[in-house]
């Protein structure tokens, strides 16, 4: 049978896909809470063990709970890996990750059922915690030997739970997550698919995208100091207003990224606190995170500078006190390029609508290029819209999607 003629199963892959989206599905918004090691995280990653089971391969699991099903794999050659995640944010969608999970599973299946005979093992994974429950990427980094000791006891979610604990409660020790990093002579390469996120591929109407680089970003916690006072008392000229330090800065975004960013620059104020927060005082204090990010580390550079230079300017002229603290940053990673023009080929054999693009969101995939050849297919996702209930891909483009890269994967498994 030739590669090209080799399909998934789409109505199995399809049923997993439904089957796993019942999974901590809430009755009252219809979004999915499967956050890292909750009740619902638990539930999936057991559902998770016996389809792979099932699906005739061999299943293990690591220090960091992250889940693997084998395929001809041994230790005396390295593998294929294919993956992303399962656990969610909170009332996610039913796609990301998930997709990427089921359609690595669904692959190997296929591959096992047809008795496709590869020159290197294969392994779809499904990574822990990508979400950042408690601060980046805990599977993959712990894959990659990132992960300290440190990092592991400091570890603690937005309402004060802690990664020891959380893990502890499901009868998992946190610290073997020390013990989960592999050689990266063990690995031959690394391809992941998912849903886009972003509304590029609908508005395009192409089914699959290509992705050359994934973004890198900077995320701060900012704080500009004035000082409280009585909104009917003090005179506009004698105030030190910290929102008004906040709005200007604002507004100066659209400027900075104009003169110091590229065509993928983005940044993003998503949380404002102002204290003391009535509405009869001016507010002498706001707290407010800014997300920047490109596909260039030079440009990010040169960004972090224009915004500190921003912000110490406006706190000048407003007489307010300026701080801030790095929350995080990732660097940016460009695809391999052979695993690139694999996919691309692959999907222009399958008459696949393709378009080579960015991945403007952080996958497992950013990390897993630190230790091997890496590559992504986009899906469209419909209206752009991702991390909430709304969030849809139409059963053709997954079909698509998992059936290039089941080539993809046929093609990197034949490949010296």
């Amino acid at each position: 049978m030739q590669s090209t003629q080799l399909k998934i199963n789409f109505q199995r892959l399809k049923a997993d896909i439904l089957a796993l989206a019942e999974i901590g599905k809430s009755s009252d918004d219809r979004g999915i809470y499967r956050m890292a090691f909750t009740d619902a995280d638990m539930q999936a990653r057991a559902w998770l063990e016996s389809r792979i089971v099932d699906g005739g391969l061999e299943y293990a699991s690591d220090g960091a709970a992250n889940q693997f099903g084998k395929l001809g794999a041994s230790d005396d050659r390295p593998s294929i890996l294919m993956g992303s995640h399962i656990d969610s944010v909170p009332a996610a969608g039913h796609l990301d990750g998930t997709l990427g999970v089921l359609t690595a599973l669904e692959c190997l299946r296929t591959m096992r059922e047809a008795g496709s005979r590869t020159k290197y093992g294969l392994e779809m994974i499904a990574f822990s915690d990508e979400e950042g429950r408690f601060g980046g990427l805990l599977g993959s980094e712990s894959l990659a030997g990132e992960i300290t000791p440190e990092r592991i006891h400091n570890a603690v979610d937005l309402s004060g739970v802690t990664l020891i604990d959380a893990m502890k409660a499901h009868g998992l020790n946190a610290m073997d997550a020390l013990q989960a990093r592999r050689s990266p002579e063990s690995i031959r390469s690394y391809l992941e698919l998912h849903i886009e996120q972003g509304p590029v591929l609908d508005r395009l109407g192409h089914q699959v995208g290509v992705v050359e680089h994934i973004t890198g970003l900077f995320k701060w916690s900012i704080r500009l100091i004035g000082n409280a006072n009585h909104a009917g008392t003090t005179p506009m000229n004698m105030r030190r207003d910290a929102f008004h330090g906040l709005a200007e800065f604002s507004g100066e975004i659209p400027r900075i990224l104009e003169e110091h960013g590229g065509d993928n620059s983005v940044a993003t104020i998503g949380r404002v606190d102002l204290f003391p927060g009535t509405a009869n005082t001016v507010p002498g204090r706001v707290e407010f995170s800014l997300d920047c990010r490109d596909t260039s580390e030079e440009v990010l550079e040169a960004l972090g500078g224009a915004f500190r230079r921003a912000l110490s300017a406006i706190a000048r002229r407003r007489d307010l006190m300026f701080e801030f603290d790095v929350l995080s940053q990732v660097r940016s990673v460009a695809c391999d390029e052979m695993i690139v023009q694999t996919v691309a080929d692959a999907a222009e054999a399958l008459g696949l609508r393709s378009h080579r693009m960015p991945s403007g969101a952080v996958h497992d995939a950013q990390i897993m290029a630190r230790v091997a050849p890496m590559g992504m297919i986009f899906v469209p996702s419909k209206d752009g819209r991702s991390h909430n209930p709304a969030e849809w891909t139409h059963w053709e483009d997954i079909e698509a999607g998992a059936n290039l890269a089941l080539q993809t994967l046929l093609k990197l498994s034949e490949a010296e």
